[in-house]
C-alpha cells in the first residue's frame, strides 16, 4: 500500500532477503572479504555468524549474484534439528541427487560421485548450510566428513556455515567440534549497524525504489530508530515498514518521532497479545512485529476488532445526538433569553460532550488503523495474495 502512496517502485523494507537491497556496512564489507578469501582457497569451512536479522541470508544472496555458475556449483540447505543421517540425505537433495534407497551409505556414494563428476568438468562445489545452531553434533561431524572428499589431492567440496551466536560459541568451546574447528579457514561475526549506518541503510533501501525525499525524516527520528532496533537490519525493516504504512494511512509527508512512538506502542501491544495467547514470539518487542505467517487470515481477531469498531461507532452516534441536544443557545424553548448562569451551564455541557466525542474519535481511529495494518501486512507478506 505505502509504496503506491509514495510512488515507490517496490517495497524497500521487505523482510525476505533480496540482493538488490544489499547494504555494505563495515561488518558486511569485512564478511565479504573473508568470504572472498575463503572461496579462493577452495577447501575447508567458512563460518559466518550473527544475531537473528543481522543480514546473513542477504549476504549470501549478494554472494550468489557475484559467483560464476559455470565455475561453481552451489547447493543451499536451511536446516532444522537434523542428525547425522538426516543431514546426508538433505545435502544429496540440495544437489538434486536421486538416491536409490534411503540408507546413508547410498546417499554418501551419490554425493561423492556427483562431486567427482563436477570436478572433472572443471567446476568446484560449495554447500551453504544455514541455521547451523540447530544442527545436532553428529550432523556437524558428517559435514566435516563430506569436506574430506577428494579427487586425487583435489578437495571436492567447500562448506559455508551460517548460524546465530550460539553456534559460534559451540564451535569455539565444545570438545566434540575440535576437528571441525581445525578445518575453518575463515570466520566472521556480523555486528549490528551503528547509528550512522542505520541512517545510510534506510536511505539506501529507499533509494533503490525511487525515493525522492518524500517522506522525509524528522529531526531525531534516525537516532530513535537506532535506539529501538539496536541496529539489527531486520528490526529496522520491520519498524520502517510499519512507519511508512502509518505515514501512508495518515497521508504524511514526514515521518516523525510521534509516529515512531505510535508504531512502537502498537508493536509492543501485538507482542503482549501474542504472549497472552500462548503463541507469541518471546523475543523483545522490536523483533516481534511480523504478522502471523500462516496461510489463513486471523479472522477471529479481526472480527473482534471490527465488532469493537462497530460498538464505538454506535457510541459516537449517541454522543453526536447528545452534542446536538446540548447545543449552546442564548434562548430557552419558549424563546426567552437565558440568564448568564444558564448559558455558562449550557456551554459546560457542550464542552464536555465535545471532549467525549474527540476521545471516542481517537479510539475509533486507533482501532481502525490497527485493523487496517493487520490486513495490509497479511495481504502483502505473500505475493500470491496480491490480487486480493
Amino acid at each position: 500500500m505505502y509504496e503506491h502512496h509514495y510512488g515507490f517502485s517496490g517495497r524497500p523494507f521487505q523482510l525476505t532477503p533480496d540482493p538488490q537491497f544489499y547494504f555494505e556496512s563495515t561488518t558486511h564489507k569485512k564478511a565479504m572479504s573473508y568470504l572472498g578469501y575463503g572461496l579462493s582457497q577452495g577447501e575447508g569451512f567458512i563460518v559466518i555468524t550473527g544475531e537473528v536479522g543481522a543480514g546473513k541470508s542477504t549476504l549470501v544472496a549478494h554472494l550468489m549474484q557475484r559467483i560464476d555458475p559455470a565455475a561453481l556449483t552451489v547447493a543451499q540447505v536451511v536446516t532444522s534439528a537434523l542428525d547425522g543421517s538426516e543431514i546426508v540425505h538433505v545435502v544429496a537433495q540440495a544437489f538434486g541427487l536421486a538416491v536409490e534407497g534411503h540408507d546413508k551409505a547410498s546417499a554418501l556414494g551419490a554425493i561423492e560421485r556427483f562431486l567427482a563428476d563436477e570436478a572433472r568438468a572443471g567446476r568446484r562445489c560449495l554447500l551453504v548450510v544455514d541455521e547451523c545452531q540447530s544442527l545436532d553434533l553428529t550432523a556437524l561431524e558428517e559435514l566435516r566428513m563430506l569436506s574430506n572428499f577428494q579427487l586425487g589431492s583435489h578437495p571436492l567440496l567447500q562448506i559455508l556455515l551460517l548460524g546465530q551466536p550460539e553456534f559460534r560459541r559451540t564451535l569455539a568451546h565444545h570438545p566434540d567440534t575440535e576437528q571441525l574447528r581445525q578445518r575453518v579457514i575463515a570466520s566472521h561475526h556480523l555486528e549490528a549497524l551503528d547509528a550512522d549506518e542505520v541512517e545510510h541503510y534506510a536511505r539506501h533501501r529507499l533509494g533503490q525504489v525511487g525515493w525522492n525525499g518524500t517522506p522525509g525524516f524528522a529531526e531525531g527520528l534516525v537516532e530513535a530508530l537506532y535506539s529501538h532496533t539496536e541496529g539489527i537490519p531486520r528490526r529496522v525493516n520491520q519498524v520502517m515498514n510499519r512507519l511508512l504504512l502509518l505515514g501512508a494511512i495518515e497521508e504524511r509527508s514526514e515521518l516523525t518521532l510521534e509516529m515512531l512512538g505510535e508504531v512502537m506502542a502498537e508493536m509492543a501491544s501485538d507482542q503482549t497479545r501474542g504472549t497472552r495467547s500462548g503463541g507469541g514470539d518471546l523475543r523483545p518487542a522490536p523483533s516481534a512485529t511480523a504478522p502471523d505467517s500462516s496461510d489463513s487470515l486471523p479472522t477471529a481477531e479481526v472480527a473482534a476488532m471490527l465488532a469493537t469498531r462497530d460498538a464505538r461507532t454506535a457510541e459516537l452516534e449517541a454522543a453526536i445526538s447528545e452534542l446536538q441536544a446540548a447545543g449552546v443557545s442564548q434562548h430557552d424553548a419558549a424563546g426567552e433569553p437565558l440568564s448568564a448562569e444558564d448559558v455558562r451551564i449550557a456551554e459546560a455541557r457542550f464542552a464536555a460532550a465535545l471532549e467525549r466525542i474527540e476521545a471516542r474519535l481517537e479510539e475509533q481511529e486507533q482501532s481502525f488503523r490497527h485493523v487496517l495494518t493487520m490486513l495490509i501486512e497479511w495481504l502483502e507478506e505473500d505475493p500470491s495474495r496480491e490480487a486480493a
